[in-house]
């Protein structure tokens, strides 16, 4: 049987390029696992990128995961197929240009292929306790930085 695994993500970023921080929450059964990281100069977009990284680099044997953001950027590329028309294009956007932060949808294309990943879109700065749980670690990794 598959496991599930809940995966909440968010990351953050003081200036855009700028120090950012992500934060990402890994749910299992009754566990739950928080992690973190930042970066000195970066953008909001490679955070949150990164969060989704970070957290799928955790898991230890193929899972059914469900991950929750609230970046469009993230959730889109999957959900309404630019990624695979970025490969399908040799990682060209539909205009042509070069795809941004190629090298990182790479190796999160690479992660989903290991497990059966549904990305789910949900509303940042709103209700949802994980969601401003991961925000609040990745403003932390910030302030750490």
């Amino acid at each position: 049987m598959e496991e599930e695994v809940i995966i909440y993500t968010d990351g953050a970023c003081s200036g855009n390029p700028g120090p950012g921080g992500w934060g990402a929450i890994l749910m299992y059964k009754d566990a739950k696992k928080e992690i973190s990281g930042g970066c000195k100069d970066t953008t909001n977009n490679i955070m949150e990128i990164t969060a989704v990284i970070e957290a799928l680099k955790c898991l230890k044997k193929e899972s059914k995961v469900k991950v929750y953001s609230d970046s469009a950027y993230t959730v889109n590329a999957f959900n309404q197929g630019w990624i695979y028309n970025w490969i399908k294009k040799g990682w060209k956007t539909a205009s042509g240009d070069p795809v941004k932060n190629k090298e990182l949808w790479q190796e999160l294309y690479e992660l989903t292929k290991k497990h059966k990943v549904e990305f789910i879109k949900v509303k940042g700065h709103a209700d949802n306790e994980f969601n401003n749980r991961c925000d609040e670690m990745a403003r932390n990794a910030i302030n750490q930085l």
